[in-house]
C-alpha cells in the first residue's frame, strides 16, 4: 500500500461517525450478499415499476386520442383525423399510428419514416383497452367510441427503447456507486453490529416501498454523515429527481386532455363568430326534439338568411363581409334568451332553437325583434350596410318531430318570407 492510500485510510479513520471504523469488523461475505439482493430487487422493481407506468401513461393519452378522433370517424373526415395524430405523434417513442373502421378496413395512419413493420391488427375486437408488451415495444389497443358506439378501433405502436436505455443508466450508476460502497466497506470492515446495520434495512425498506407504491416522494433519514448517510442523500436526490419527472408526465398528461378539450371546441364551433357550427347545431336539435316530445312541451325553429349579404361581399369585400357576420350574431344574442341556442350553418344563414315555449306567439314576437335589430343602421369603417334578416319559423311537435324535417319546414318557411318581400318572417303554414 502507498503512502498516499495509509494516509486516506487512516483520514477516514479519524471520522468518529466513519463507517469504516464502525464497521471495521463486519462480515464481508454477508454484507456482499446484503447489498446485492438490496441492488437486483430495486433496479428490478425501479425497471418493470417505470415501465408499468409509462404504459399507463401511454393508455391514458391514447383515450384522450381516441376521443378526440372519434367525430373524425364517424363524420368520415380522415383529413382532421391525421392532424390529431400528427398532433400526438410528436412523442419520440411512438412508431406508428393505426385508425382502423369497424370493417377493419385503414382509416388514417402515421408511423416513423424508418419503421418497415407494424405489429398485425387483433383477431378480435375488444371493447376494452388492451396492451400488447413485447421487449423493445408494445401495442395499444384503444376502442373509439362516439355516443357509446363503437366506431372504430386505435393502434398505437410505442417503443420502450428510450425508457430502457435511461433504466439501464440509472441502473448502471446505482450498480457503480453501490460496488464503490461494497468495496469500500469491504476494505475496512471489522466489526457487526445490530445497531449499526439498521439504517442499511431502514433505507433498503424506504427503496422498496417507493417502488412497491410508486411513491418516490418518500425521503431517507440521514441519522450521521457517514457512508450510509451519504447513501441516502444520493437516494433521496435520485428519488426527488424520479418524482420531478413524474410530476413533468402528469403536466404533459395534463395539456394533452386540455388540447384535446381545445380541440373539440374548435370541432363544434365557428372560428369566425364564435357561435356554435352546424355539427353542434344538429346534435343539439335532435337531443331538444326528444325531450320536447317526451315532455310534451313546444319548440320553435328559427331558419335565418341575411339580406343583401352577397352585396356587401361584392361592394365592399370580403372582410366587410366577416365584420358584418360578427355584429349580425352579437345584435341577435342581445336579444335572445339565455337559455335560446344561436348557430351559425354556414355563409349568412343562422339558426336559433327556441325551447319550453308557452305559445307560438312568443316566437313570432322574437323573429320581429331580431329582424328589427339586424336592420339597425350598421356601420363599418364609415360605410353603411345594407343588411336585413328573413326568417323562417316551424314549430315541433305540430310542424314536424325529426330534426330534418323540422329544418326543412324552417327552410321553406324562409324561402315564402324572401317571397313576400325581404326582412319580415313567415310560418310554415304561410309556406304552403
Amino acid at each position: 500500500m502507498n503512502p498516499t492510500s495509509i494516509l486516506t485510510l487512516k483520514r477516514k479513520s479519524d471520522l468518529p461517525d466513519s463507517l469504516v471504523v464502525r464497521l471495521t469488523r463486519l462480515n464481508n461475505t454477508l454484507l456482499a450478499l446484503t447489498l446485492t439482493v438490496t441492488f437486483v430487487a430495486v433496479a428490478a422493481m425501479f425497471w418493470f415499476g417505470s415501465i408499468a407506468h409509462q404504459q399507463n401513461n401511454a393508455l391514458a393519452s391514447s383515450e384522450v386520442l381516441a376521443n378526440s378522433i372519434a367525430a373524425s370517424l364517424v363524420f368520415s373526415d380522415p383529413n382532421s383525423a391525421q392532424q390529431e395524430l400528427q398532433t400526438f405523434s410528436r412523442d419520440s417513442e411512438i412508431l406508428a399510428i393505426q385508425v382502423l373502421l369497424p370493417d377493419r378496413t385503414l382509416f388514417v395512419q402515421w408511423q416513423q419514416p424508418q419503421l418497415t413493420h407494424l405489429l398485425p391488427a387483433p383477431a378480435t375486437w375488444s371493447q376494452q383497452a388492451e396492451i400488447i408488451s413485447g421487449w423493445r415495444q408494445y401495442q395499444i389497443q384503444q376502442p373509439v367510441f362516439f355516443k357509446q358506439e363503437q366506431v372504430g378501433l386505435l393502434l398505437i405502436q410505442q417503443s420502450l427503447q428510450g425508457l430502457q436505455r435511461q433504466l439501464m443508466i440509472l441502473i448502471a450508476l446505482m450498480a457503480v456507486f453501490t460496488t464503490c460502497m461494497l468495496a469500500l466497506a469491504s476494505r475496512g470492515s471489522r466489526l457487526l453490529q445490530q445497531r449499526v446495520l439498521a439504517p442499511i434495512v431502514e433505507l433498503a425498506a424506504l427503496t422498496e416501498q417507493a417502488a412497491r407504491d410508486n411513491n418516490y416522494n418518500l425521503r431517507g433519514e440521514i441519522r450521521r454523515h457517514d457512508e450510509v448517510g451519504r447513501l441516502t442523500e444520493r437516494i433521496n436526490q435520485l428519488f426527488q429527481q424520479v418524482a420531478a419527472n413524474q410530476g413533468s408526465l402528469k403536466q404533459q398528461l395534463a395539456a394533452e386532455r386540455q388540447t384535446g378539450l381545445h380541440l373539440k371546441q374548435l370541432a363544434h364551433h365557428d372560428s369566425l363568430t364564435g357561435l356554435p357550427n352546424r355539427l353542434y347545431f344538429q346534435q343539439q336539435l335532435e337531443a331538444s326534439i326528444q325531450q320536447t316530445v317526451a315532455q310534451q312541451e313546444l319548440l320553435a325553429l328559427m331558419f335565418i338568411d341575411l339580406d343583401n349579404f352577397k352585396t356587401v361581399n361584392d361592394r365592399f369585400g370580403h372582410d366587410y363581409g366577416d365584420e358584418v357576420l360578427q355584429q349580425v350574431s352579437q345584435r341577435m344574442l342581445q336579444v335572445l334568451r339565455n337559455e335560446d341556442l344561436l348557430c351559425r350553418l354556414g355563409g349568412d344563414e343562422f339558426a336559433i332553437v327556441l325551447g319550453q315555449l308557452i305559445d307560438c306567439r312568443h316566437a313570432e314576437s322574437l323573429a320581429d325583434r331580431l329582424i328589427a335589430a339586424i336592420r339597425q343602421p350598421m356601420f363599418i369603417r364609415g360605410q353603411q350596410m345594407p343588411i336585413g334578416a328573413t326568417i323562417g319559423l316551424a314549430f315541433c311537435p305540430q310542424d314536424a318531430s325529426t330534426a330534418a324535417t323540422l329544418l326543412q319546414k324552417a327552410d321553406e318557411a324562409m324561402y315564402a318570407a324572401k317571397r313576400a318581400g325581404k326582412n319580415t318572417f313567415r310560418r310554415v303554414q304561410d309556406a304552403d
